[in-house]
C-alpha cells in the first residue's frame, strides 16, 4: 500500500476555459483508492492524456454547484457505461446536484453497469462525508456566491512500527502482533508483562490534505488548514484586483499564500487562474512572496507528499 498521496490537476481554470486551462477537475490517490474532486468540462480528456484509467474511479466531491465545476459529470458517467465500469459511482455534494443530474441519467444513461449513489451535504456545516478503514473525508465550509464548501483529506493515526529483534527476542506469536502495533502490552507465558514501548517505534505520521474551492478570502479557516501536507487554495486573480475579488467573492494569490503561512502547511498549489491572464507567472510570483513553498496547479501537473 502506498504511503504516499498523489495530487493530479486536470484542470486550472475559473469560469472560462483557456486551451491550456481546462476548468476545474482533480483527483487525488489515497492508498491506491482514487478520488475525484470536481468536475468541469473536459476532464475526461485530461484523464485520457495522463493515461488515467478511470476505472478505479469511485467516489466523486462536488465543492459547489457553478456550470464549471459539475458539468463534466454527465458526459464522464455516460463513458463510465460504455467501458464497461462496473463499480458504484458515489457522489459527494449539496442536495441540489442530484435534482439536476437524476433526469439526465434517466434520459442518457438507462442501461449502466453500476449505481450512481448521491450523498448529499450541508456546504454551510463541518461534517465527515466519507470514512473507510484509513481515511477520513470532512467538509470545510468556505464563502462564495452559492453554498461551497472545501474537503479535508485526513488519514487516520496509524499502527506503530514492530521492532523486529525484540518481537524475536520475545519470541511473539504472529496473531498477537497485530494488537501490539495497536498499542497493547504482551504478557509472556510466564506472566511478565512486556511495555509496549519497548517492542514498538512511534508510528509514521498521519497525512492531511486540504482543497479549498472558490471562496473569498476566510481567515476563520486557519485552523481547519493548520499543519496540513498540502493546501490547494483558489487563487483568482491578482492582489491588484482585491475589489473585483470581493465582489465575486474569490481569492487573490497573497490571500490564498496568507492562509497557507498562518496555517503553518507544508506545501500550497494554487490553481482557478482567471482568463484575463495570459500568463500565470505574475501570480505564482506574488503568492512566493508571501509563502516561499508555493507551486501552480499548471494542468497536467502531478505531485506526490
Amino acid at each position: 500500500m502506498s504511503n504516499q498521496f498523489k495530487f493530479t490537476v486536470l484542470g486550472s481554470g475559473s469560469a472560462l476555459p483557456k486551451k491550456d486551462r481546462f476548468q476545474a477537475a482533480h483527483l487525488l490517490e489515497v492508498h491506491n483508492k482514487l478520488f475525484l474532486i470536481d468536475c468541469g468540462e473536459g476532464m475526461q480528456i485530461q484523464a485520457f492524456r495522463l493515461k488515467y484509467s478511470l476505472n478505479r474511479l469511485g467516489h466523486i466531491f462536488i465543492s459547489h454547484l457553478h456550470a464549471d465545476h459539475c458539468l463534466g459529470l454527465i458526459g464522464l458517467i455516460s463513458s463510465l457505461g460504455m467501458t464497461g465500469h462496473y463499480t458504484n459511482i458515489e457522489i459527494h455534494s449539496a442536495p441540489e446536484l442530484e435534482k439536476l443530474l437524476k433526469p439526465q441519467l434517466d434520459f442518457f444513461c438507462q442501461e449502466l453497469g453500476f449505481e450512481v449513489i448521491f450523498h448529499p451535504f450541508n456546504p454551510r456545516k463541518k461534517e465527515i462525508i466519507f470514512e473507510d478503514r484509513t481515511l477520513i473525508v470532512k467538509t470545510l465550509p468556505l464563502k462564495h456566491r452559492v453554498p461551497t464548501c472545501g474537503f479535508i483529506f485526513e488519514e487516520k493515526p496509524k499502527e506503530r512500527h514492530l521492532i523486529p529483534e525484540m518481537i524475536d527476542a520475545f519470541n511473539i506469536p504472529i496473531k498477537e502482533r497485530a494488537l501490539i502495533k495497536k498499542g497493547k502490552d504482551f504478557i509472556t507465558e510466564e506472566g511478565e508483562i512486556i511495555e509496549n514501548k519497548r517492542l514498538t517505534k512511534e508510528p509514521s505520521p498521519s497525512k492531511k490534505f486540504v482543497y479549498c474551492s472558490d471562496t473569498a478570502f476566510l481567515p476563520k479557516i486557519v485552523p481547519d488548514v493548520e499543519n496540513a501536507d498540502c493546501l490547494f487554495h483558489e487563487a483568482t486573480f491578482l492582489e491588484e484586483e482585491t475589489l473585483r475579488a470581493k465582489k465575486t467573492y474569490h481569492s487573490t494569490a497573497k490571500q490564498a499564500a496568507t492562509i497557507a503561512l498562518e496555517g503553518n502547511v507544508k506545501k500550497l498549489i494554487i490553481g482557478h487562474f482567471s482568463s484575463r491572464y495570459p500568463s500565470i507567472d505574475p501570480i505564482v510570483d506574488e503568492a512566493k512572496s508571501i509563502f516561499p513553498y508555493t507551486i501552480a496547479a499548471k494542468d497536467g501537473l502531478q505531485i506526490c507528499f
